[in-house]
C-alpha cells in the first residue's frame, strides 16, 4: 500500500483535481471510472467544484455509488444522495444511469441486501469475484468512525458482506454502510478530511490507533491517500 497525505489551503480545487486526474487514469486503463462517493457537510465543496469541471469528464462512463446512506428518502436534507445530486449530478448533468443510489426509504436490511447484489452484478459482468472501486471517499467523524461504521457497532465486524445495515445507537437509527471488505477491494481510498475539525482525531487515525474504526482502512491492493483541508 502507498500512502499519500496532502494538507492544503485549497481542499475544495486540490480534492476535485485530485478526482478527475484519477478518473483520467482509469478511463485510459479501463474506460470507466467507478467512485464511491461519502456524505457529509466536508465533501460539499468538493462536489460543487467537480460539478463546475462537467465538460471535462464523460460522465457516461463513469459509475457513481455512495459509500453509505441515512435511512431516509432522497429528498430528506439528510440524506447524501441529495447533497450529491444538489451540487454536483444536476450541475455536471450526470446521466442517471451513471449514479447508483441506496434506496434509504426502504426497509435497511432490503436495501442494503439490494445494493450488494447489484454491485454483484456488475463485477460479474467484468468476471470479477467482487466489484472493485477505482476511488472510494471516505470522511471521519469525532469519534474515529467513517462511512457508517462506528464504534462499537456490529458493522465493524463484518467480514462476509460488503454492504450492510448497521444499527447506530448514538442516532437509534440503521444506516447502510459499505463495510471494510468491500472498503479495503478498492484500487484507491481517499479520507475528505478539515483539520479545523477533531484536528487530534486525525493524527491518531493517521498513526494507526485501533480504538478508531477509520484506523482499519487498509487496502489490500491499492493506494490510501488523505486530504487534509487546512
Amino acid at each position: 500500500m502507498n500512502r499519500t497525505i496532502i494538507r492544503t489551503k485549497n481542499f475544495a480545487a486540490d480534492a476535485a483535481n485530485f478526482i478527475v486526474d484519477l478518473a483520467h487514469k482509469s478511463l485510459r486503463e479501463r474506460n470507466e471510472f467507478r467512485i464511491a462517493l461519502s456524505g457529509g457537510n466536508t465533501p460539499r465543496p468538493v462536489y460543487a467544484r467537480l460539478g463546475t469541471l462537467g465538460p471535462d469528464l464523460p460522465w457516461e462512463l463513469l459509475r457513481i455509488t455512495f459509500g453509505d446512506e441515512r435511512c431516509v428518502p432522497p429528498d430528506d436534507p439528510q440524506s447524501n444522495f441529495k447533497m450529491a445530486r444538489e451540487t454536483l449530478f444536476v450541475p455536471a448533468a450526470v446521466p442517471e444511469k451513471s449514479i447508483m443510489r441506496m434506496r434509504g426509504e426502504f426497509d435497511s436490511q432490503i436495501a442494503a441486501q439490494e445494493y450488494e447484489n447489484s454491485l454483484d452484478v456488475l463485477a460479474a459482468l467484468r468476471g470479477e469475484p467482487t466489484y472493485r472501486h477505482d476511488l472510494i471517499l471516505l470522511g471521519l467523524g469525532e469519534d474515529g468512525h467513517t462511512a457508517s461504521l462506528f464504534p462499537g457497532t456490529a458493522g465493524i465486524e463484518e467480514m462476509t458482506r460488503r454492504v450492510i445495515a448497521n444499527f447506530v445507537p448514538t442516532f437509534n437509527s440503521w444506516r447502510l454502510t459499505f463495510t471494510f471488505p468491500l472498503i479495503n477491494h478498492a484500487r484507491h481510498i481517499c479520507f475528505l478530511v478539515d483539520a479545523t475539525k477533531h484536528k487530534d482525531i486525525i493524527e491518531r487515525v493517521i498513526d494507526g490507533d485501533p480504538s478508531f474504526p477509520a484506523s482499519r482502512v487498509n487496502p489490500s491492493a491499492g493506494d490510501l491517500s488523505w486530504i487534509i483541508g487546512e
